[in-house]
């Protein structure tokens, strides 16, 4: 009984050691020659693995390239990030949860924007991934705007539609991008500056 789990747990860190080993290859390659330019057969060599595990892993290139979006940032921390963004009462305590959520998600997809930049470009597959994405995120934010305009700390000057548009506008991975990747700027500047913008454009 002992072997048997022995063996079954030596599997599990076997195939956790392959995920990792194909994650590894998938952002080196995605990042040297562009999304579109590597083959599964490519990421098999350079990961030292086989065609169908990859398959068995992942389903297809595009499954790999999710995987490497959802391992930026941990779901578990991405829930707690939001959830403590929608328990604060304080409406500029939750407009700065929102910069720093922002701001940690995109650090943690740092080394991968520019792959899912252009594999979204692309491909209209991925384009239509990202889209989702980008929907999502859309309405998620729309339930704190709600409670702004509920609690009455919305400008007047806005509808609930605008008011989600810019929040979801002003929170975009473009914006990061531009200002931290390509001007340089910190990642606490990017939060700073991002948090006074929110409260400028969202609060009375």
């Amino acid at each position: 009984m002992k072997k048997r789990v022995y063996n079954s747990e030596g599997r599990v860190a076997q195939a956790v050691q392959t995920k990792a080993d194909i994650l590894k290859a998938a952002k080196l390659l995605f990042s040297k020659r562009g999304f579109e330019q590597v083959t599964i057969g490519n990421l098999a060599e350079k990961a030292q693995v086989s065609m169908p595990t990859i398959y068995s892993l992942f389903k297809s290139k595009k499954g790999v390239l999710q995987a490497l979006i959802d391992e930026a940032l941990p779901s578990e921390i991405f829930a707690t990030l939001v959830d403590s963004s929608m328990q604060e009462s304080s409406p500029h305590k939750r407009l700065a949860l929102t910069a720093k959520l922002a701001r940690q998600i995109y650090d943690a997809e740092k080394e991968i924007i520019d792959i899912v930049r252009g594999a979204s470009v692309l491909s209209p597959e991925l384009k239509e991934l990202e889209q989702e994405r980008e929907s999502r995120r859309h309405t998620r934010q729309g339930d704190y705007i709600k409670k702004l305009m509920k609690d009455k700390h919305l400008s007047k000057d806005l509808t609930l539609d605008q008011a989600r548009d810019l929040a979801w506008a002003l929170t975009g991975r473009d914006l990061y991008r531009m200002l931290v990747i390509e001007r340089g700027w910190s990642s606490d500047d990017y939060e700073k500056h991002l948090y006074q913008l929110l409260i400028k454009s969202l609060l009375k």
